[in-house]
């Protein structure tokens, strides 16, 4: 009888690992094609090297970010952050938006960690105001920041004050309006991560942050070139003398591309010709929501939540991006 029962197949699962080493092994093998194909075209060419400046640019500082949040994954508990919280709810959600300078990580890292925050008992405000603000305000994005617009020390001190503002906002309002019933009771999917001992941990949430962080790298630096080339200069400038449009592209752009907290602000960068305030929306904007953090909310805390927090999250995002602009960068510059 046993004879007779179909053997089972072995699935192979294609990672984004094996689909980097594929991309690099083509890359190799028809390098001459692509080298011809590229000096034929002078479009091509300037795309090719806005996409390599701005990529080249980034990945210094999305390798610190993932080996720092490898590390926070592998040797910081979230029963620390809630050891440090006050019992006063709207003081402990101060303390959680803060805790972002200390406890920085991807927002793939984040949302587990803030599912982990409320499994333990820390009130979901607090752990709301962490997950928007890690992603945000930490060293590594702010030091890429102060890179990125060389000359303009503002820009930094505005995303800080307009991520920060957008983390502590949501805080309260969850606090305000927000019901528990809306998040999936504990149980639901909270770990980003795999490994029993630090070092696997670390490892692992290092491979897993650099080849998510990586893939949306390229897709912003691919976008920036795309933009550069494609667009019509003629369209950049109307754009800059529509403030308010300018504001709203920028934040839908920033929902839709989904880029890496740490390497976003080359990518702003490059929009040279558009103000500086769009711009900054775009960054505070971005790693507060997008479609990815969109799909991992729904997975963690639930669907229900995901559609109340998501526009929200977006609508109080640009108010404060726009108030520290104005505040912090001298107007509609």
């Amino acid at each position: 009888m046993l004879e007779h029962l179909p053997a089972r197949r072995t699935r192979i699962r294609v990672s984004s690992t094996y689909v980097l080493a594929g991309l690099l092994v083509a890359g190799i093998v028809w390098q001459a094609q692509l080298a011809s194909a590229i000096d034929a075209r002078l479009r091509l060419q300037t795309a090719l090297t806005m996409f390599v400046g701005v990529f080249v640019q980034a990945i210094p500082f999305l390798v610190l970010g993932v080996v720092v949040s490898g590390a926070i994954a592998a040797f910081v508990s979230p029963a620390l952050l809630r050891k440090m919280l006050p019992r006063n709810e709207t003081a402990a959600i101060g303390v959680g938006g803060l805790a972002g300078l200390a406890l920085p990580g991807c927002e793939c890292g984040v949302v587990p960690v803030a599912r982990r925050l409320i499994d333990q008992g820390a009130p979901s405000s607090v752990a709301l105001a962490f997950l928007l603000s890690a992603p945000a305000i930490n060293p590594v994005v702010l030091i890429a920041t102060a890179v990125a617009f060389p000359g303009e020390p503002g820009m930094v001190v505005a995303r800080f004050a307009g991520s920060l503002a957008t983390a502590l906002v949501m805080g309260l309002l969850w606090s305000r309006f927000g019901s528990p019933t809306w998040m999936l009771p504990r149980g639901g999917p909270d770990h980003c991560v795999t490994g029993r001992t630090r070092a696997e941990v670390f490892a692992e949430a290092a491979r897993h942050d650099l080849l998510q962080a990586g893939a949306f790298l390229v897709l912003g630096a691919a976008t920036a070139a795309a933009l550069h080339v494609l667009v019509p200069p003629q369209w950049f400038e109307h754009l800059a003398t529509q403030m308010l449009l300018a504001i709203v592209v920028l934040a839908v752009l920033a929902v839709v591309l989904a880029l890496c907290s740490e390497a976003d602000a080359f990518v702003a960068a490059s929009m040279s010709t558009l103000p500086l305030l769009p711009r900054l929306v775009f960054l505070v904007v971005g790693p507060a929501v997008d479609v990815k953090l969109f799909a991992m909310q729904a997975g963690a805390f639930g669907r229900r939540f995901a559609l109340w927090f998501a526009p929200s999250t977006f609508a109080v995002a640009i108010v404060c991006a726009t108030v520290a602009g104005y505040v912090f960068l001298g107007g509609a510059r």
